[in-house]
């Protein structure tokens, strides 16, 4: 009986989770017209959604030209999203941050080349131990240009692997700041389990791949 409730609420929960991605207003984000972020003090700002966010935190505060990484919520339908309504499956958020960096030291292009090293680019709704749809992989743009980045890299490297690459490509509308606990969760907690087992190996993987490229 309790494997059978367990079989239940698993397909109850697949089922909210495919409805928070497919309703009409998550529809909507897809296809809307993208949000351009204005330089300030001649830093720009980038988004990305790949999994937990305390690890690509982590993956982009190592890189050279990159200021700050802020830990949020983007791509939902829902107003304010906290981590305990994302964690849900309904809200359409996925777990992102803010790149803040200097695009006369790092590139738009390098950063999305950041992103794909990071990670699984294959694996669907998550990354390591971290299932769901607040977890998936996407990519935001703010304007064509960055778009066609995205996708001509996004076929490369789907062309490279003979394999579907996961991430989805969404206009940039809104990135919602995470709560203050979230931010720099790495740095200020190595001893944590997670950082330890996930967060750090993913961290240091990276840096193998794309080693001239760290502070």
């Amino acid at each position: 009986m309790k494997k059978l409730l367990s079989v239940l609420f698993l397909a109850l929960l697949f089922s909210c989770n495919n409805q928070a991605q497919t309703n009409p207003k998550q529809e909507a984000i897809k296809t809307a017209t993208p949000v351009t972020v204005a330089l300030q003090n001649g830093k720009a700002k980038a988004y990305f959604a790949s999994g937990c966010f305390w690890c690509v935190e982590a993956v982009y505060e190592s890189v050279k030209g990159v200021d700050e990484v802020i830990n949020g919520y983007a791509g939902g339908h829902t107003q304010n999203p906290t981590y305990e309504k994302s964690n849900t499956g309904q809200t359409g958020h996925a777990e992102a941050v803010e790149v803040i960096y200097d695009p006369k030291i790092v590139s738009f292009e390098t950063l999305v080349d950041v992103y794909f090293a990071s990670q699984n680019p294959t694996q669907v709704n998550g990354q390591g131990p971290d299932g769901g749809s607040q977890y998936r992989s996407i990519i935001f743009y703010q304007n064509l240009e960055q778009k066609e980045i995205i996708d001509a890299k996004k076929k490369a490297l789907a062309e490279k692997l003979n394999s579907t690459v996961a991430a989805e490509v969404y206009p940039f509308l809104k990135f919602w700041i995470a709560e203050d606990y979230h931010q720099d969760y790495e740095k200020l907690h190595p001893e944590n389990p997670y950082i330890q087992n996930v967060s750090i190996p993913r961290l240091n993987k990276f840096k193998s791949k794309m080693p001239n490229i760290l502070k």
